[in-house]
């Protein structure tokens, strides 16, 4: 019988324990969420709305990290070399787990170096036309864009982003040519618009709608199959004669890969409760967010998964390419 001294079974029993003690005492100090836009945007606003709700049930202060640029992935990256302690987190989008590989070449993170959590909304972007540009309707832009052939311009929020893939999928289906003109982060794609710096956009509802309220910006119509409870005054583009349009953005919550499971459980638990809060729904919905919380962390898992394949699918029939 081998006799182990009681300081080596100490050591053991208590290299054991550290994980569970460490997801017991989590948090204990601040967390950080990362986005890959700068303040103002569809982004912004939600990881404002639910950090604020998130730490009022962890108990400890949530501050947003805006890290714009290169179509998000200077966030992703910040977030991918991050320690796995759950202090640092990312709120995405689809683009992360499939578009990002194929746009960027030479990044340097995977989608499996990132521990989904939980979706946190989901909403159509909204199409939206400058005041200037002379387009009032959806028939009036496919007009004006089978008439002048690539010299419609849109703005996006950046490359390889919903916003961007929404006006990739807009020229396919209606067969038009458009020039795509990406910015940093969705307020400066929707002031360019009021601006007249491009003639249309296609953008979350929190960074257009300030803009269509004080008349700068028409908006036109939704992307999603059906009428948005949220929008509910917007058309579809089905509707208005773009046959199988449908994309709709979402956010959701990611840990760098290898955070511990009870950690992974214990955010998880508390979105659900932030996202349960009649408070914050309701100002997600004035911004034309829908709360859609995931069921699980594993069934978040499985539907970022088949997401960014659509995403990396709808990039690559593009051939668009960064690097």
């Amino acid at each position: 019988m081998i006799k182990r001294h009681p300081t080596l079974l100490f050591l053991m029993a208590s290299a054991l324990a550290g994980p569970v003690l460490a997801a017991d005492a989590f948090p204990s100090k601040p967390i950080r969420i990362v986005i890959g836009f700068p303040a103002g945007g569809g982004a912004d606003n939600v990881a404002r709305l639910y950090g604020d709700a998130l730490s009022k049930e962890l108990g400890q202060p949530v501050i947003v990290d805006n890290k714009p640029g290169a179509g998000t992935t200077i966030a992703a990256d910040t977030v991918a070399k991050a320690p796995a302690d759950g202090y640092t987190l990312y709120i995405a989008t689809a683009s992360l787990m499939g578009g990002d590989k194929v746009l960027y070449k030479t990044i340097r993170y995977e989608p499996t170096d990132f521990a989904p959590i939980t979706r946190l909304t989901a909403s159509p972007l909204l199409l939206a036309a400058s005041k200037g540009a002379g387009i009032g309707s959806v028939a009036e832009l496919l007009a004006k864009a089978r008439q002048h052939p690539g010299e419609l311009n849109y703005s996006s929020s950046g490359n390889g982003v919903i916003t961007h893939l929404a006006g990739l999928q807009f020229a396919r289906l209606a067969d038009v040519r458009i020039t795509h003109v990406p910015y940093k982060g969705g307020a400066p794609s929707a002031q360019a618009v009021a601006a007249g710096d491009a003639q249309f956009t296609f953008a979350t509802p929190a960074s257009v709608q300030p803009m269509i309220d004080t008349g700068k910006v028409i908006g036109l119509a939704v992307t999603s199959a059906k009428r948005s409870p949220v929008l509910p005054n917007y058309p579809t583009l089905a509707e208005a004669g773009i046959k199988g349009y449908d994309i709709s953005g979402w956010y959701g919550l990611f840990a760098p890969a290898q955070t511990p499971p009870a950690i992974i459980e214990k955010l998880f638990a508390a979105s659900a409760r932030a996202l349960a809060r009649p408070d914050l729904r309701a100002k997600l919905a004035s911004r034309g967010e829908e709360v859609s919380p995931s069921v699980s962390p594993a069934e978040f898992k499985a539907f970022a998964q088949r997401e960014g394949k659509t995403v990396a699918e709808l990039t690559l029939s593009s051939g668009a390419r960064i690097d």
